[in-house]
């Protein structure tokens, strides 16, 4: 057989990125060494942007499968701010239900989908998967964070790179608010979506590796009394975050998707909404024939999520300017609005950010708000 792509890596990105090319009257195959449903640690948020991403692709999502969220709050357990998106909401989804509904939506599509297969070997003609040698016009690396895929086709130049820890757990309660909460403190995040009417996920975010899920809690009493009386519904997940910028994502007929091509901090929740515009993008090129699209497209894609990984990281980097920072945004909650409105997608309003961001800068420089 020779499809017109082939896949490796059969995650979200790998999903929608055979989505998309069927959509485009390419044939596909996917190959991932995994059995469905793929799970991973992950804050399980789809912002609105990954939500009309996916409508693009064709997979409506309601809150029938999911938990609403209307928008974002940061907190210290001393100071709160936050905003509602200003169009549409966000929907919590545990990853293996996104997983499967993904996968069922590939095949309805014509895409093959190989699981629990293990590709032998590679090179610039074809792939061996299992002992059948498949051939390609097209190769497409979706094969996550240690792509090997990148790797051989000499991508895996990094540009720029800074990685943190991630522990998931899930846990059976109500949620207490229709936000995605970030609970902040000196040595990490908590970062927490409700799944379900009574499931919540939780994440910690933090760059200390030996840093533990529990050790962190208490030092976060008001989220530990939360969490006091709530049982576990799955098993932990562990799994590194990076924000991880790649020189180029294509070279001759090989191109990266998904975080096999770059990554920003898990903090930024954009994680899925990259991996599906970058599977549009790349079709559409692949579709005219030419990745010098895609490559441009790439750069564009990722260019907001990381410059708000590099503002987050920064209040993460250095605690004190944090611990001032969220009580300065909770005096200036109008250039809260505007972020988060300007992180899932919207033109920035110059007669808000400006003079809002003048009035952070000065309430963190002269720390009133910090008093």
């Amino acid at each position: 057989m020779t499809p017109d792509v082939v896949v490796i890596g059969g995650g979200p990105a790998g999903l929608a990125a055979a989505i998309a090319l069927r959509s485009r009257g390419l044939s596909c195959l996917l190959v991932e060494h995994r059995p469905p449903p793929v799970d991973k640690a992950c804050g399980e948020g789809l912002m609105p942007d990954a939500l009309r991403a996916l409508g693009q692709l064709g997979v409506a999502l309601d809150s029938e499968r999911g938990a609403r969220f209307r928008g974002i709050r940061f907190t210290d357990g001393r100071s709160t701010v936050d905003a509602s998106f200003p169009d549409g909401f966000g929907l919590g989804l545990r990853r293996p239900r996104l997983h499967r509904l993904l996968a069922e939506h590939a095949e309805r599509a014509g895409a093959q989908l190989r699981w629990s297969a293990r590709v032998e070997s590679i090179d610039t003609h074809g792939v061996r998967v299992d002992g059948e040698r498949i051939g390609f016009r097209w190769l497409i690396g979706a094969d996550g964070p240690q792509s090997w895929i990148r790797r051989w086709a000499g991508l895996h130049a990094i540009r720029r790179e800074e990685t943190r820890y991630g522990t998931s757990r899930h846990f059976r309660v109500a949620p207490w608010s229709d936000f995605v909460e970030v609970h902040w403190g000196g040595r990490g995040q908590f970062y927490i979506t409700p799944v379900g009417e009574q499931e919540i996920c939780v994440v910690l975010l933090t760059r200390w590796r030996r840093y533990s899920f529990e050790a962190a809690l208490t030092d976060f009493p008001w989220l530990a009394e939360r969490l006091s009386r709530a049982t576990d519904t799955a098993r932990p997940l562990r799994a590194p975050s990076a924000t991880r910028t790649l020189r180029r994502v294509t070279a001759g007929s090989v191109a990266l998707v998904g975080d096999a091509s770059g990554s920003a901090d898990a903090i930024t929740g954009e994680g899925m909404a990259m991996a599906f515009r970058e599977a549009i993008a790349l079709a559409a090129a692949l579709e005219r024939g030419t990745l010098g699209a895609y490559q441009h497209a790439h750069r564009a894609i990722v260019r907001r999520p990381r410059r708000m990984a590099h503002l987050m990281l920064t209040m993460d980097r250095w605690p004190a300017f944090g611990r001032r920072a969220l009580p300065a945004l909770a005096h200036v909650p109008e250039l809260f609005a505007e972020l988060l409105a300007l992180h899932v997608g919207r033109p920035p309003r110059a007669r808000v950010l400006v003079p809002g961001g003048l009035r952070l800068g000065w309430q963190v420089l002269t720390g009133v708000a910090h008093g």
